[in-house]
C-alpha cells in the first residue's frame, strides 16, 4: 500500500476524483493480491481475470511469437496424417536472425524447466529439428551457462568426408539427450528418430520438448505424447498446448484481426470431437 500512498502525494487537492478513482482500482488490485498470495499459499490455484496464474507469462508471449512469425495458422490444412486440420504449425517460418534467436530462448526455457541442466546432447530430428536444436544450444550457454552439445541425423547416410549420419557431435556412451522437436501428431518422427539415437551409442533419452502439443490421438485413443512416453519411457512435454493456445487466442484482436473467432472456435472444437484426446 505505500506504492498507493505515494501516488496520492504526488496529486494535487485539485485532483479529488482522480485520487478516488486510483484508491479503488489499487484496492481492487491490491486484494486480488492478497487473495492470490493466500490461494497459493494453501496449494490453490486461484481463477481470477488476468491471465498471469492460469498461464505463465512466457506462454502468451511464445503463442504470440508464432502468430507474429506466421508459423500458427488457422484455415483449412491437410497435415502429414491425412487429416483436415483447422490450424497448422510449422517451424519452418523461423528464417531470421531475431526468430531463430527468440526461438532458441523459449525452448532453453521450457527445457530448464522441465529437465533442469543434467544432460549432454540436444538431438535434432532432419529436418526441422537442426535449427532448433542449434539455436537452443546457443540460448542454453548464453542462459544458464550450460555447455550443451548439437546433435541430428542426416536423411541419407554420407559416404564421403566426415562420413556417417549425424550432424554435429557424435553420441557417446552415457550421454544424457533431450529430443528436441517442433511438433507431433500421430508419433510417426520418433519412430524414426529414436532407433537412429539408440543405434549410435548407449545413451539415455531424457525426454522430448515440443512447440506444441496438439492435444489429438496418437495410433489409439491416447494423445501422441503420451503414446511416446508409454512406449519409449522418458517423459513428453511441450512448450504450450492447444488448449493453452484456444484459450488466449479466442476473441484476442491482434494486428486488428481475430484469428479464433466463433466461426473458427467451432471448427477447432469439431476437429477435436473426431481426433481429439479424451479429457
Amino acid at each position: 500500500m505505500l506504492v498507493m500512498q505515494q501516488v496520492f502525494n504526488e496529486l494535487d487537492a485539485d485532483n479529488e476524483r482522480k485520487k478516488q478513482k486510483i484508491q479503488v482500482d489499487m484496492t481492487e488490485k491490491y486484494r486480488d493480491l492478497v487473495f492470490v498470495t493466500r490461494a497459493i499459499k494453501n496449494g490453490v490455484t486461484p481463477k481470477i481475470k488476468e491471465d498471469l496464474v492460469t498461464m505463465e507469462a512466457y506462454k502468451q508471449e511464445f503463442i504470440d511469437f508464432m502468430v507474429d512469425s506466421k508459423v500458427l495458422k488457422f484455415g483449412d490444412f491437410t497435415l502429414k496424417s491425412g487429416r483436415k486440420s483447422p490450424f497448422f504449425m510449422n517451424a519452418g517460418g523461423y528464417v531470421t536472425g531475431t526468430q531463430l534467436r527468440k526461438l532458441g530462448e523459449y525452448y532453453a526455457k521450457a527445457i530448464h524447466d522441465q529437465f533442469g541442466l543434467d544432460f549432454d546432447v540436444l538431438f535434432g530430428p532432419a529436418y526441422k529439428g537442426i535449427p532448433l536444436s542449434v539455436a537452443t544450444t546457443i540460448a542454453y550457454s548464453k542462459l544458464y551457462g550450460k555447455e550443451i552439445r548439437y546433435c541430428s541425423n542426416r536423411k541419407e547416410v554420407k559416404d564421403h568426408g566426415d562420413t556417417g549420419i549425424l550432424l554435429g557431435s557424435n553420441l557417446k556412451d552415457g550421454d544424457r539427450v533431450v529430443v528436441i522437436e517442433d511438433v507431433t501428431t500421430s508419433g510417426k518422427s520418433m519412430e524414426e528418430t529414436i532407433p537412429i539415437v539408440r543405434a549410435q551409442a548407449d545413451v539415455t533419452i531424457v525426454g522430448l520438448m515440443v512447440s506444441l502439443n496438439r492435444q489429438e490421438k496418437g495410433k489409439g485413443d491416447k494423445g501422441a505424447l503420451d503414446e511416446i512416453k508409454e512406449l519409449y519411457g522418458f517423459e513428453t512435454e511441450a512448450i504450450v498446448s492447444m488448449d493453452e493456445v484456444v484459450e488466449y487466442l479466442y476473441n484476442r484482436e491482434i494486428d486488428g484481426n481475430v484469428l479464433i473467432d466463433d466461426e473458427m472456435k467451432a471448427k477447432i472444437d469439431a476437429y477435436y470431437a473426431q481426433y481429439g484426446v479424451a479429457k
